[in-house]
């Protein structure tokens, strides 16, 4: 989320090129903008919603279409977010004004830089205290990154290759499995099996996101690049990122229409259209499946071809948000904590120890009611974070 700042390098050029590259790099940031948004929402459920939990794939027998949907649409952040920073590591290695960077160095620093902020001020949000450290998608991010500054140096057509392999053959690993205790537990939880690390005192250790298929996504976001370089017209891009949108969900309409391949749970056909589409559409996270990065990504790809076309005021409003992603990521789960606690002391639980709402339209209803309240500090934070010097400022 902090790979706003990898755009600046890219976003200049001389003469009559300048404003291309701009709305392309405008896009990015208004896709980003949009899946903040979206987290935001999911936040604001797991704080006041939280009664009713979400299991990973859904448990359909007991959770409601609205909440169902809710959950569904929170599926985009991650994979998007991972996507966009393999696509913005590309335009920072390779700027609109010529000649080429080294992106290695930059992507390690900053996955570092996730990694710390993951294990403190995110880990520290979620509860108010440390007892288990919960590895989610912030270090998936810091690790992808991590490892794209190892690979970007490949030909761009063996990333591509790398990260398709593992995306559409992550899957097949399934059956592989080890035991706490075995020599291969600790490596495999952290490239595909969600479990514990550590569960000892003072600090269990969780793994939320097994890293190897986001590492697939980035590799691929990485090989888009050149699409958006400045010899590439606004039209090819566009008409290129639809048919690439397109084509991955048509293919994850075969593979999960016939339930061929790339979800571990098939699909059923329910005794309404909702109930079927649900099964349809209730796709593994952790790790994320083929189907649930085709879905994701897929929309994704359209959604960029369709932002460097559109700019209005609320497109512009998503620009700003993510154009300061990481501020706006720690101010809002600061925000969503203080809130939280706030209001427990004031109204006393209602849920067994829980203070949470009883409907589902009161998320959506706080959720946008935070998303203005939020928006004028990250404004100011992006205005100050653009026209400073200061090093530190680029990193959120």
């Amino acid at each position: 989320m902090t790979v706003s700042n990898i755009n600046a390098g890219a976003a200049h050029a001389p003469g009559a090129s300048l404003a291309q590259p701009k709305m392309r790099l405008a896009s990015i940031d208004v896709l980003r903008g949009m899946v903040m948004l979206i987290m935001l929402l999911d936040h604001v459920r797991e704080r006041f919603f939280y009664q009713y939990q979400v299991s990973d794939p859904v448990d359909l027998d007991v959770t409601e279409p609205g909440l169902f949907f809710t959950r569904i649409l929170a599926h985009l952040c991650a994979p998007i977010f991972v996507f966009l920073t393999g696509l913005s590591a590309w335009l920072y290695a390779n700027p609109a004004n010529g000649g080429q960077r080294n992106a290695s160095s930059f992507l390690l620093k900053r996955g570092l830089f996730l990694l710390l902020i993951e294990a403190t001020l995110v880990n520290f949000s979620w509860f108010g205290y440390y007892e288990t450290l919960y590895l989610q998608v912030i270090w998936a991010i810091g690790m992808s990154m991590i490892a794209l500054a190892a690979l970007c140096r490949l030909p761009r057509i063996a990333v591509a290759l790398l990260g398709f392999a593992i995306v559409f053959g992550h899957n097949l690993l399934t059956p592989i499995s080890f035991a706490p205790g075995e020599w291969g537990f600790v490596p495999w939880t952290m490239l595909h099996d969600a479990d514990f690390l550590w569960r000892g005192e003072p600090l269990a250790i969780k793994v939320s996101y097994p890293v190897l298929p986001w590492i697939g996504v980035i590799l691929l976001g990485y090989a888009l690049g050149p699409l958006f370089s400045r010899n590439v017209d606004a039209a090819t891009r566009q008409a290129t990122l639809v048919k690439l949108g397109l084509g991955a969900l048509a293919l994850l309409l075969v593979l999960r229409g016939f339930n061929l391949y790339g979800e571990t749970l098939p699909w059923l056909a329910g005794e309404s259209f909702i109930d079927s589409l649900m099964s349809f559409l209730n796709f593994t996270k952790y790790p994320p499946s083929l189907n649930f990065v085709l879905l994701t990504v897929g929309f994704g790809l359209l959604c960029l071809a369709v932002f460097e076309r559109l700019d209005t005021r609320f497109s512009r409003a998503l620009k700003v948000v993510g154009s300061a992603p990481m501020f706006f990521y720690i101010l809002h789960l600061y925000v969503l904590l203080i809130g939280y606690r706030a209001a427990l002391a004031l109204f006393g639980a209602n849920y067994g120890d829980l203070f949470a709402f009883d409907s589902l339209w009161q998320i959506w209803a706080l959720t946008l009611l935070l998303a203005l309240v939020l928006y004028w500090p990250t404004a100011a934070f992006a205005r100050f974070k653009h026209s400073s010097q200061l090093a530190w400022t680029k990193y959120f």
